[in-house]
């Protein structure tokens, strides 16, 4: 049991510091293959894409510190320490998506009448994906990797509360 656990975790925690290193490289390609997007000259994409990268660097960093607990300590709870601090992360993550919306904002003023439709269009995939992570990791799961899980989900029709929500809880 431990094994497979610690597996997942695993698989977890370098899958999210593998998207972001990856999307780091993605985003420079893809400005690269096509400037006349001009994504790299958008606030909003800025915005977002710092957002994700901060979401998934919080992941990271929350996995990580599971399986290192499970692997030193024999559990996988989180340490309180970590449990506290991406808390505090929470309220900041609410902050940045306020200040992505601005930035939408900011650079239609600024663009106007000459929109760079597809840079905003690449900005705003990259903000509903990190709305998404954020939900997913701080209220709800939103990802579902194993069938069981998913067939629980259609049977109690329930989503399931993410597991940094259940820590939360320990907090309060």
């Amino acid at each position: 049991m431990k094994g497979m656990v610690e597996r997942r975790l695993s698989y977890l925690y370098t899958g999210e510091l593998t998207s972001v290193i990856v999307f780091v490289f993605v985003s420079y390609l893809f400005n690269y293959a096509f400037p006349n997007l001009r994504m790299y000259s958008l606030y909003s994409f800025w915005a977002s894409f710092i957002l994700l990268e901060f979401l998934l660097i919080q992941g990271t960093i929350f996995w990580y510190a599971k399986l290192k607990r499970l692997r030193k300590e024999n559990t996988s709870i989180t340490p309180i320490k970590i449990v506290r601090q991406l808390y505090r992360f929470k309220r900041l993550n609410i902050m940045m998506i306020i200040v992505t919306i601005i930035a939408f904002v900011f650079d239609f003023i600024k663009w106007y009448p000459l929109l760079p439709i597809g840079g905003l269009s690449i900005a705003l995939l990259i903000y509903a994906f990190a709305i998404l992570e954020f939900i997913n990791y701080f209220y709800i799961q939103l990802s579902y990797g194993k069938i069981s899980d998913i067939r629980h989900l259609l049977k109690s029709r329930k989503w399931k509360k993410s597991c940094l929500n259940k820590d939360f809880r320990r907090l309060l």
